[in-house]
């Protein structure tokens, strides 16, 4: 019964692998092995575990007896037919139990016996050998066949005994033997036209089998060379399943001779099987292409010889080499060994649920096998034996989530491009009670704009629960968080049924931003279970703060106006409005207009800066007096606006604006006192062409006049920027403040104007209608000297009249 070898495995159950070997040609019936008592089973066991033979592609030559426990030979096994040159030869099959489930595999190696006597394909070989050939020379004897292996294979070659060749012996890199004949004596055609020879071919079997060929050898005249072949080794690689013809190299010979002793054919020497035929060479050409199906998976290198043989006979030869290149052509195949299609949610991870068993008839890389699922489900692959998978939980099931699982098992081979198929198991999940309440996004955000009213809908929440009845109601409130020191009740209500947040209270965008609160979904269970959720609610502006002027700053008694010397150029900076905004975006981008001017063409406002600048020359036809109304706009949806009025005065000095600004409002008796001092300067005037003395007297009184003019004059404000003016690109903010003291004596109609230590230009502010004290003045100052005062130092000094 040959012998057997026993492995025991140890895992989740008891697996075993057995090992027996037999001789080819037992007759049905035979006892291969008892297997019950070498895996250590009872007859029960294998009768209550339904024990059978699974798998394997030769399952028709053993059966299993389970009423006696043994594995017996169905049909007679041909170990040729079954494996071919193959050794060792073997079938290999499982033997499956179940409750439990129980995989044993099984191993029969089929020894061979010397059943074939070896044999030549052609009972006659001839072949036409030169008179002139060569001592040496080398003649290929067609190969005998035997199919029997090892010791039973063909063993040695005999030729009959001659005088004018021996036979020498070779091997073939499948360890097949062949044999050449090889020349001892010079031939003479006119002695020995033709040589009839024997060869024998023996095996090594007991008892010892043989076959014989005939060889006639026909001498030809004088053909001294024989063809030699460039190479001595050829190689070649192929592709599998390559079509009939596809090329695959070229060999080429050469013969001295001349005529038809140099004519050389081309053509494979018989080698054992069926190899030849794989493969076609032209006689003319020496072109090797496909003859026939190249399956790697049969063959994976063919090593053939050559000849190249002159129509005198003489022979050469060389030997090809072809490397076959393994294509991925078979797909794997899926069993499915066991399996159960209903399991319990609250299952144990690593619970096997089906057994599977994978084949690739393809080799190496493109033989190699992974077993894969979809990640995502909550199952895993595990390899047990050698092409078997087990099928396990590897996370705890959900129901509520997901009922029932379409679990595709695809089995994938290393090949490029890769081979896969795949089978699908439906798998059933019983239901536990395990949920809680999910909100459908992870966090909330809701836009509400200001001023709304109260009690608006702002935003809906929404959580879901998977459990049934009870379990899946489900109820919200809010977590107590402060916002700005106050509870989060004070802002934002919620509906508990719906999760619909409703406005307590009226927003205002400049007070605040934005609000986070958390919302909880608690279900109805017992314990409830719960689940939190952010909800951010951003305030978004309206328009509704017009723009702020800061500067020229509007004074309600006092007259604040800009100068202009008449020799300012295209493009002088008179001054600049500053204006904000407290609403944000483009709510809160301004833009400068000029609304109404004196003179339109004489002044322009930057529309982003609220620059005013001349945009000509100034000349001396121009009025002293502008007077500018500039209006500042925001970008909102309505538009708001507001208005600051440039008062400019365009004049090379002080006296020369005071003529041109008498007209702005002055007190009643300084235009009283005006008038008086004009009509008596006139009557001054013609009184000079009298007498001398009078015009003295007159000049006198006119020179004393005129030092003291400035007394009760309406002094307009005549901003100068300094050089260091510089434009804040529009930020809405002056970067400088300039320092300027004016001061006014009290009924001596002289003034005094001292001029800012911050430049060469000022502003000059003068109320004609001031009644203030020199001790307010001072309070006025104090405050300007404060450290928060956006002003740098301002000095004014009144004098009241």
């Amino acid at each position: 019964m040959g012998f057997l070898v026993l492995l025991t495995l140890l895992g989740d159950r008891v697996d075993g692998q057995i090992r027996y070997s037999i001789p080819e040609e037992m007759k049905k019936g035979s006892v291969i092995g008892n297997v019950a008592q070498d895996l250590g089973l009872d007859l029960k066991r294998l009768r209550s575990g339904r024990a059978r033979i699974v798998s394997g592609e030769n399952n028709q030559y053993t059966e299993l007896k389970t009423d006696k426990g043994i594995l017996a030979v169905n049909e007679r096994i041909d170990r040729e037919q079954l494996c071919g040159d193959v050794t060792p030869c073997s079938l290999s099959f499982e033997i499956i139990l179940e409750n439990p489930i129980e995989l044993h595999r099984v191993t029969v190696e089929v020894l061979d016996i010397n059943d074939n006597t070896p044999f030549f394909p052609n009972k006659d070989i001839r072949f036409e050998v030169s008179e002139s050939a060569t001592i040496g020379a080398k003649f290929p004897v067609e190969s005998a066949v035997d199919p029997d292996v090892g010791q039973n294979a063909l063993q040695n070659y005999i030729l009959s005994p001659n005088n004018y060749f021996i036979l020498k012996q070779h091997a073939n890199p499948d360890g097949s033997k062949y044999a050449e004949l090889v020349l001892q004596k010079p031939l003479d055609r006119e002695e020995h036209p033709s040589l009839p020879l024997k060869v024998i071919a023996v095996d090594g079997g007991n008892p010892q089998r043989s076959g014989t060929v005939d060889i006639n050898i026909s001498v030809l005249d004088v053909n001294d060379n024989a063809p030699v072949f460039n190479q001595s080794v050829y190689r070649a690689a192929v592709i599998e399943n390559a079509p009939k013809g596809t090329y695959i190299t070229t060999v080429n010979a050469t013969d001295s001779d001349i005529g038809s002793n140099g004519e050389i054919i081309f053509s494979f020497a018989k080698v054992k099987g069926s190899t030849v035929d794989m493969f076609i060479i032209d006689e003319n050409t020496g072109v090797i292409s496909v003859a026939g199906l190249i399956d790697f998976e049969k063959e994976k290198k063919y090593e053939l010889r050559l000849e190249a043989r002159d129509r005198g006979g003489l022979t050469g030869t060389s030997k090809v080499i072809i490397d076959v290149s393994d294509v991925n052509d078979n797909a794997p195949v899926i069993n499915i060994m066991s399996f159960s299609n209903t399991i319990s949610e609250d299952a144990l991870l690593g619970t096997t649920i089906a057994v599977i068993n994978v084949k690739d008839a393809d080799s190496e890389r493109n033989g190699q096998i992974k077993c894969t699922i979809d990640k995502t489900l909550p199952f895993k692959i595990q390899s047990s034996l050698t092409n078997y998978y087990n099928l396990v939980a590897d996370q705890h099931f959900d129901r509520e989530t997901t009922s029932e699982y379409d679990i595709t098992v695809t089995a994938t081979d290393s090949g490029s491009p890769a081979l896969s198929s795949s089978v699908t198991l439906q798998l059933r999940i019983s239901d536990v009670n395990d949920n809680v309440p999910l909100f459908d996004k992870n966090s909330y955000s809701a836009y509400v704009t200001e001023n709304n009213s109260p009690g608006m809908s702002i935003t809906t929440v929404s959580a879901r629960d998977s459990d049934w009845n009870q379990n899946a109601r489900i109820s919200y409130f809010l977590e107590d968080t402060q916002i700005s020191g106050n509870p989060v009740s004070n802002y934002v209500s919620i509906n508990s049924e719906t999760g619909v947040l409703h406005a307590v209270r009226s927003f205002d965008y400049e007070q605040i931003k934005q609000l986070r609160l958390v919302v909880k979904a608690q279900d109805g269970g017992s314990p409830p279970l719960s689940s939190n959720v952010t909800v951010k609610i951003t305030i978004q502006d309206q328009n509704d703060n017009p723009p702020q002027v800061l500067y020229p700053v509007q004074t309600g008694g006092s007259l604040v106006a800009e100068m202009v010397p008449r020799s300012a150029d295209v493009g002088y900076l008179v001054t600049k409005v500053v204006a904000v905004d407290v609403d944000s975006g483009q709510n809160a981008w301004l833009s400068y207009k000029l609304q109404k001017a004196t003179d339109r063409a004489l002044f322009e406002v930057g529309l982003q800066n609220g620059e005013i600048r001349t945009i000509r020359q100034v000349t001396d036809k121009d009025a002293v007096k502008q007077r500018l109304t500039v209006i500042v706009e925001d970008n909102g949806q309505p538009s708001r606006s507001a208005t600051v009025i440039v008062n400019v005065a365009v004049a090379d000095s002080f006296p020369e604006v005071l003529s041109e600004f008498t007209d702005f409002p002055h007190d009643k008796e300084y235009n009283d006192n005006l008038t008086f001092y004009l009509v008596l300067a006139l009557a001054v005037v013609s009184f000079l062409f009298i007498t001398c003395l009078v015009v003295i007297i007159s000049v006198k009184i006119y020179r004393w006049r005129q030092s003291r003019i400035l007394y009760h004059s309406s002094l307009p404000v005549i901003p100068y920027y300094p050089p260091r003016y510089s434009d804040t690109l529009g930020t809405g903010t002056l970067p400088h403040v300039y320092n300027y003291e004016v001061c006014r004596t009290t009924d001596s109609r002289k003034s005094d104007c001292k001029f800012g230590r911050a430049g060469s230009q000022n502003v000059l502010i003068m109320d004609p209608s001031s009644t203030g004290t020199m001790q307010r003045i001072q309070n006025e100052k104090s405050i300007l000297d404060e450290p928060d005062s956006p002003l740098e130092y301002v000095s004014l000094c009144y004098i009241t009249r």
